[in-house]
């Protein structure tokens, strides 16, 4: 696909460092210094300008392009940028970043009926769905369904020396539990595992299992999964009072500290049962008179992401039981399980799993990154497909890639090398980001 990105910051460098390596990319930036960045770090095109402006557009492109991805920090500018692609090329599909709640009301006037905004992406509340996954699911390190929540991608670090050493191959015998790993980080490397490979500390794995098994698999992995009750949240923007206002859906007792006085004010209006702190999270004393030890997680959300790694480590330190971290700049996600945090929310991954999900609905049912380099697809098979009623292990899937699942009317099959693929089967398949197009040519 010809694809135009209006905004290289964060998210729109991340989706481009995503998508460059199947289509072609122009990304449109008004500030030279990130054009310069762009030009130096992706093989793709970049136009000088705002995304707002048509004379723009046009020398990016925009009259043979299949589709405008506008997600500059401006809301106006991302809507306007859509408004006079849908001028000049009616026929691109365009996806929008959108953060103001008072716009997302009025998603008509902004879809079919008015702009034909294709996609609004808030990578705020995409996160916010992130994290109260990661809560429903205490232990893990990321969480992930598919086919309705009857397979479920769990991410989960390994610190329990009694599974250090032991070969994946033998792996289901020790932990009496049908599952597979499709992938370990270690080290900041992605690993796609064969049998013979061994489970080492600190490793990242993630393990495909049927959903309801979720909590013996964590169990076996020696992880803690008694549902979350107190939850201390640290900034209190739209992720921060978003997330506050879900969990006192749920019933779990929240705080919240905020550093500004007229926001903090705001927050007590708007909250009905969480606790509005006014301070700074990075407040030794502050932290220690929440007794943080007694809670189940401390969430820092704030804007920034070097004081949100502060206050997680400050908090571990202090003695609290898990942190979950909101980091923007994407280079920082490998160094994060090194330095010790235990979960992260990243706004850019999510806004790339919004985008991603939609790009390839015609082609496959979903599809979720995991991390940098790792992505989990869900296709349906067909009765022409030249797959179906042979064995696993006489299929030759591209390097990089491995079927963790087959849903079968309703029943998962974690599959083995003698495993068939039928007609209508929903598979689950993983694989690295470089693996992506080999796996698409080898599916068609």
């Amino acid at each position: 696909m010809n694809i135009i990105i209006v905004g290289a910051g964060e998210v729109g460098f991340h989706i481009a460092h995503k998508l460059s390596r199947e289509n072609d990319i122009v990304i449109v930036e008004k500030k030279p210094e990130k054009i310069k960045y762009i030009s130096e770090h992706l093989d793709v095109g970049a136009v000088l300008g705002s995304g707002s402006n048509p004379a723009v557009l046009e020398e990016a492109g925009i009259k043979s392009a299949d589709m405008l991805i506008a997600v500059t920090d401006s809301d106006e500018t991302n809507i306007l940028a859509c408004l006079v692609a849908n001028f000049i090329s009616p026929h691109i599909s365009k996806a929008s970043r959108i953060r103001n709640p008072e716009f997302i009301r009025y998603e008509n006037l902004l879809g079919r009926s008015f702009l034909n905004i294709d996609l609004i992406i808030n990578p705020e509340l995409e996160a916010v769905k992130s994290i109260l996954k990661l809560l429903e699911v205490p232990g893990a390190s990321d969480v992930v369904d598919f086919a309705g929540e009857l397979v479920r991608i769990i991410g989960i670090k390994v610190d329990w020396e009694q599974l250090v050493g032991i070969k994946l191959k033998d792996l289901e015998k020790k932990v009496s539990h049908k599952l597979l790993i499709v992938a370990i980080v270690r080290n900041g490397q992605l690993i796609i595992p064969t049998g013979e490979d061994k489970i080492l500390l600190n490793d990242l794995i993630y393990v495909i299992s049927k959903g309801e098994k979720t909590c013996h698999i964590l169990e076996a992995f020696g992880k803690e999964t008694k549902p979350i009750t107190k939850v201390l949240i640290v900034g209190g923007g739209i992720v921060g009072v978003t997330l506050a206002f879900e969990l006192e859906k749920r019933g779990i007792q929240t705080k919240i500290i905020e550093k500004n006085p007229e926001h903090c004010a705001y927050l007590v209006e708007k909250l009905e049962k969480t606790t509005v702190l006014e301070g700074n999270g990075t407040d030794l004393t502050l932290l220690r008179e929440e007794n943080i030890q007694e809670l189940d997680y401390v969430i820092t959300v704030t804007g920034e992401e070097e004081q949100n790694v502060m206050i997680s480590l400050l908090a571990k330190a202090l003695g609290a039981k898990r942190t979950l971290t909101r980091i923007n700049k994407t280079s920082y996600l490998p160094i994060i399980s090194a330095i010790g945090l235990d979960n992260i929310v990243s706004p850019a991954l999510s806004a790339v799993s919004a985008l991603l999900k939609h790009m390839f609905q015609k082609k496959v049912l979903s599809v979720m990154p995991l991390g940098e380099d790792l992505q989990a697809i869900e296709v349906m098979t067909t009765t022409v497909s030249n797959i179906i009623e042979k064995p696993l292990k006489k299929l030759k899937f591209p390097k990089g890639t491995i079927v963790g699942a087959i849903v079968r009317n309703k029943n998962v099959i974690i599959p083995s090398g003698e495993t068939v693929i039928l007609p209508e089967d929903r598979v689950v398949i993983f694989s690295t980001t470089e693996a992506i197009p080999k796996v698409e040519k080898f599916w068609r």
